[in-house]
């Protein structure tokens, strides 16, 4: 071969060692059947150990209405509602039901629990993504400032701070907050997720989402100012706990992402540290929160029923407490395993749009 045919024979492109190829739209099909087929084995496993846990307590009826009845009317009850028969028996007759979105019914109020999440999950929602919008508020740029400052006294500061926050009971900052900004300052509610007259105009309206910010523009700035006046405290407590693990994580992340050699190459051109943070590493701390994000939606919903029950917030986890304290453990067993389900699609979700932001994932 001549030098001029060697000279014309394309020469392919230098790999980084150890770096995966770009990933193809194949790629991102098959990671999200995937990621949907692992839903049911997940969902099969929470809910199984959900059944488990509430049947080491014996049958619903007897801790529901054990010193309500007579033996002879709560064997009758018993009888009816089939938990005389073998428990691999009712095991199955339960997993057939959740997989057709029957999650049984309460025995205190007569009441499908697939139902309570029509009428109270909207409020368990509005106030996740009040959470979430507090995390984001609070932990991202503080994080970004720790990594700018780091080493030095206010990183010291902001890193206990963000250990107060995840390690602090939701319960408990939440009556702080109410101490502080409702008795001591009179500035925001004390409870509620509206006033009594913004719930009474809600009523009336036709095609209500249970979203009480959605349905406040439909009644004017006034509803919607006194919606978000009640969700800030909730939001602020609950918010917290995964502000100060977004706060650490983002830090980490930063600074990691500064150490990098494009990094260094472009701080020898005389880029401000400041810049560098904001511009180069920025972006890539902030593959890990969305990563994470399935996982503290978990974290807000279990936060949600101390938050919900300090607030009187009512939604899911309000109903929870009350279902415990009357214990009614079907009720219980169904909002449980209707919750697992949620956080199984949510991590779903989130997979899939981590797999979108960064190609890497779908390997």
């Amino acid at each position: 071969m001549t030098t001029a045919q060697l000279a014309a024979e394309p020469v392919p492109a230098p790999t980084a060692p150890g770096r995966r190829p770009r990933a193809t739209g194949n790629n991102l099909v098959r990671y999200i059947v995937v990621r949907f087929l692992l839903i049911i084995p997940t969902v099969f496993i929470l809910v199984t150990m959900v059944f488990l846990l509430m049947r080491t307590i014996g049958d619903p009826i007897t801790a529901s209405l054990g010193g309500k009845l007579n033996p002879a009317q709560l064997a009758e009850r018993i009888h009816a509602a089939g938990y005389d028969r073998p428990v691999i028996v009712q095991y199955f007759e339960y997993i057939g039901q959740v997989f057709t979105g029957n999650f049984g019914t309460t025995l205190s109020d007569n009441r499908p629990v697939a139902q309570l999440l029509l009428t109270y999950g909207g409020a368990t929602l509005e106030l996740t993504f009040y959470a979430l919008i507090v995390a984001f508020v609070v932990g991202i740029p503080l994080g970004m400032l720790a990594a700018y400052l780091r080493d030095k006294w206010p990183d010291a500061i902001l890193r206990v701070f963000a250990i107060l926050c995840y390690a602090t009971p939701v319960f408990f900052a939440g009556l702080l907050l109410k101490l502080v900004f409702s008795v001591w300052l009179k500035v925001l509610p004390v409870a509620g997720r509206a006033s009594t007259r913004t719930e009474l105009n809600m009523s009336r309206l036709e095609n209500k989402t249970g979203i009480y910010l959605i349905d406040a523009f439909r009644l004017g700035p006034t509803a919607v100012a006194d919606v978000l006046s009640h969700a800030v405290l909730p939001g602020v407590a609950l918010g917290l706990l995964t502000a100060g693990i977004f706060l650490r994580l983002v830090r980490t992340n930063v600074i990691g992402t500064l150490s990098m050699d494009y990094v260094d190459a472009a701080r020898s051109r005389g880029v401000s540290e400041f810049r560098l943070v904001r511009t180069h590493a920025y972006r890539p701390a902030l593959i890990p929160i969305i990563t994470v994000i399935g996982l503290q939606i978990a974290v807000l919903l279990g936060g949600a029923v101390l938050t919900e029950t300090t607030f009187e917030w009512k939604g899911l986890g309000f109903k929870l407490a009350e279902y415990l304290s009357a214990r009614d453990f079907v009720a219980v067993q169904g909002i449980v395993a209707l919750l697992a389900v949620i956080v199984a699609l949510t991590n779903f979700i989130v997979d899939i749009l981590a797999a979108i932001i960064d190609p890497r994932v779908r390997y």
